[in-house]
């Protein structure tokens, strides 16, 4: 007589997917992919999706994925007010769309050439609202993504912010309260969670200095409008080692084969 009683799961099993991303060979979507090629095998057999693996068992991945990731590209933009981030919506452009041959940066000195194919896949790797300019990274490598916008990514990113406090937009600093610069570096909320702590200090008398781990929705706006501060201009300058530096405004380059976040 058989039996339908299931053997109970494995202490400490993940899916595949997961445990190739966990490593931080790629990404979840680039594993499912990889495993849909067959480039994945587990214990010496190919691999199959939703497989349940241990960290135990012992994964080999195919050359031929090493080689399709290097092809993915990460390309740095400075995004201009008035364009999203994401997906184009109410009728504004979407970032993807200023990249192509005619505004890459002269600057440049990677070596890679533009082709169309680039353009597949490839996605904002965090947010910038469209009232913000300032450096955006697009990219089609998941590591790349998983490294800054994944639950344990600890990359920071260095923001310049022009504000407002009432009527007085010159130099605010003077009348701005000490206590509510101790407030935005710690101690707000959004969202019913408590911020992580930030590095904030004045850059001029009329712009602040903002160090982030984290990257809320319009996070800093919000910040300010609780200790009575309005953002009159809001640029982001760093994304963790990487910097904007001279790179122009709707002009791009790719993410330098010595360049890590």
């Amino acid at each position: 007589m058989t039996s339908n009683v299931k053997a109970p799961p494995v202490a400490d099993a993940v899916r595949l997917n997961k445990r190739l991303a966990d490593l931080g060979l790629c990404s979840r979507r680039e594993a499912d992919e990889w495993i849909g090629r067959r480039w994945v095998r587990v214990n010496g057999a190919v691999g199959v999706m939703g497989q349940q693996v241990t960290p135990q068992d012992r994964l080999t991945v195919d050359a031929q994925a090493g080689a399709a990731q290097s092809r993915r590209v990460t390309i740095l933009l400075h995004k201009p007010v008035g364009v999203v981030s994401g997906q184009a919506e109410d009728g504004y452009r979407p970032a993807v769309a200023l990249i192509d041959a005619r505004s890459r940066w002269r600057g440049d000195t990677s070596r890679t050439r533009f082709a169309p194919a680039q353009l597949r896949g490839l996605a904002a790797a965090g947010r910038l609202d469209i009232d913000s300019s300032g450096l955006l990274v697009l990219t089609q490598d998941g590591r790349v993504a998983r490294r800054l916008i994944g639950e344990d990514s600890d990359v920071d990113k260095e923001y310049l912010v022009r504000v407002a406090y009432g009527r007085v937009s010159a130099n605010v600093q003077a009348v701005f309260p000490a206590a509510g610069l101790a407030r935005l570096r710690e101690g707000l909320s959004l969202d019913g969670q408590a911020l992580k702590p930030a590095q904030v200090n004045w850059q001029n008398p009329e712009q602040l200095r903002f160090v982030l781990r984290e990257g809320k929705k319009r996070q800093i706006r919000r910040m300010c409008e609780q200790v009575g501060l309005t953002v009159t201009g809001l640029k982001r300058i760093r994304i963790g080692r990487v910097m904007l530096g001279a790179l122009p405004p709707g002009q791009w380059r790719y993410l330098g084969g010595n360049e890590e976040f």
